[in-house]
């Protein structure tokens, strides 16, 4: 999650509108997009973000650039042009994803395992260290890890849970050694 106060302000007020519209889920995954287009396209925000470009080319742009994006994302997207904040889109994503998956009782893990993980793995890990945190369910980011050796490391915001075959032969050898 991002330290922006200015991004996280945008996300709240954008999910708020969403939630009212009844359009939380379709307006997350058009920001998971938008997110995408400005990472790998760094020019854009420069070009965004240029004094030399009004502000009225810039907005005619970003229209024909999301053109299929939901118009409250296109009406955020103007504001933050507006207020010279358009640096601040893949901050506002993030915010907003954290708004909703707060809302709908999920938070974001990343599983490191030495393999990608099967669908019923990844159902019975969110299930378990769902309860474990007071969240419904776990949105899960397999990340592919060879050194593990085996087992998984868990990471649920800033709490690790490690149960892999490094991790143990570490704890073991400590132990051995007296370290």
């Amino acid at each position: 999650m991002s330290q922006s106060v200015a991004a996280k302000r945008y996300a709240q007020a954008l999910f708020e509108l969403a939630q009212k519209n009844g359009q939380t889920g379709p307006i997350q995954e058009d920001l998971i997009e938008l997110k995408k287009v400005f990472q790998t396209n760094k020019e854009l925000g420069q070009l965004l973000d240029s004094p030399r470009l009004k502000t009225a080319k810039k907005k005619e742009l970003l229209a024909d650039l999301f053109k299929g994006a939901n118009q409250l994302i296109l009406n955020t997207l103007f504001v933050m042009i507006d207020k010279k904040r358009i640096d601040e889109v893949v901050n506002l994503v993030d915010e907003f994803t954290a708004f909703s998956n707060d809302a709908a009782g999920i938070a974001e893990a990343k599983v490191y395992s030495t393999r990608l993980l099967t669908a019923d793995e990844s159902q019975a890990i969110s299930t378990a260290f769902a309860q474990k945190i007071g969240k419904q369910a776990l949105r899960i980011e397999n990340i592919i890890d060879p050194s593990l050796i085996g087992g998984i490391r868990l990471q649920i915001g800033n709490n690790i849970y490690d149960s892999s075959v490094s991790a143990k032969l570490e704890r073991l050898k400590r132990d051995l050694i007296g370290s």
